[in-house]
């Protein structure tokens, strides 16, 4: 199987422009013979990039909140118009997708990775577990429900986002969900990327494919409150990429690529996971069930639950039907 890391520039808080952008990535790796693309972290509609760099952890602060209702603004939902676009032309290319998306509930933002098949449509959304640092001021915690691998072709795969790459008990879940290709998404810099593509490969004796962005400050929009303090900073973004695929045996396919827009691709073969397996199996010959469990909880998570099925009280208070009679 052919894969490809779609190192490209998001259009930054832009969900229609960053929607035409994947349609015309997948395009191109179709026309590749790609059959499976991966986006970076939050490639729609763009990482928060602005908080490490504006006093981003400031309580109450105006310039903040009108930044997060920007934010806001632009994130998705994953019955949206813009994912109905992007699974329409998944159908129409035949490439199975996996997409960086701001997912947005109510008015809480998710780091969500989503999972598109070209037969059966949106089959994942994995919500990252947890945020790394400052994202915790713009990013809801995920939830064990996208902890799953997906059957493409011959590989069953499986990713995650960012720093939680780095939590053993996730890359497990997936290991043991039968995963032979991981896909770690990043919002681009190399420094992430070059030392845990090859040691997930490794480790789990799985094909590794890491995935950021190009981006720069220039890249935000006129009308982002703090655009100038963007500008004003003398110093580099550091998204710089950094798209990798590594081996199961750990050797790099694609060293990490920085600096301009590419698809990062390589050919995949499934007898090489099972070649590099025969000396370790991390969820299988190698494991010791009887010593070491991993329990997984995968149900979806909400701030409530009502269980008399009728949801919340939106349209003034119901009566009790055992007082009608009282009330006649």
């Amino acid at each position: 199987m052919r894969i490809a890391a779609a190192q490209a520039r998001p259009a930054w808080l832009d969900p229609t422009a960053g929607t035409k952008i994947v349609v015309e990535q997948l395009t191109r790796a179709a026309a590749q013979g790609v059959g499976l693309v991966a986006f970076p972290e939050t490639f729609l509609s763009g990482y928060p990039i602005w908080l490490a760099h504006t006093g981003g952890a400031r309580f109450d602060d105006p310039a903040q909140k009108a930044a997060y209702a920007h934010y806001l603004d632009a994130a998705v939902t994953l019955d949206g118009p813009q994912l109905t676009t992007i699974r329409a032309a998944v159908a129409d290319l035949g490439v199975f997708c996996y997409l960086g998306i701001t997912e947005r509930v109510g008015a809480t933002v998710f780091c969500t990775l989503v999972a598109i098949d070209p037969v059966h449509g949106l089959v994942g959304a994995h919500r990252k577990l947890m945020p790394t640092h400052e994202e915790r001021m713009v990013w809801g915690i995920g939830d064990g429900h996208g902890l799953r691998t997906h059957q493409i072709g011959a590989f069953r795969v499986g990713g995650l986002s960012c720093w939680e790459n780095w939590m053993p008990q996730a890359r497990h879940a997936l290991y043991a969900d039968g995963e032979t290709l991981h896909i770690s998404t990043w919002p681009g810099s190399i420094r992430n990327t070059r030392d845990i593509t090859r040691f997930i490969a490794l480790e789990g004796r799985v094909y590794s494919l890491a995935v950021g962005a190009v981006l720069d400050f220039a890249d935000v929009p006129a009308d982002f409150p703090l655009r100038e303090e963007l500008l004003a900073l003398d110093e580099p973004s550091g998204y710089d990429g950094g798209s990798a695929i590594a081996a199961p045996d750990g050797t790099w396919l694609v060293e990490p690529v920085t600096g301009d827009e590419r698809l990062v691709i390589a050919d995949i073969d499934p007898a090489r996971v099972a070649a590099e397996r025969q000396n370790f199996d991390p969820t299988g010959h190698y494991s010791r069930p009887d010593i070491f469990t991993v329990t997984v909880d995968r149900r979806r998570r909400s701030a409530a639950t009502f269980l008399d099925n009728a949801g919340p009280e939106t349209d003034g208070p119901r009566r009790n039907p055992r007082n009608r009679s009282a009330e006649s």
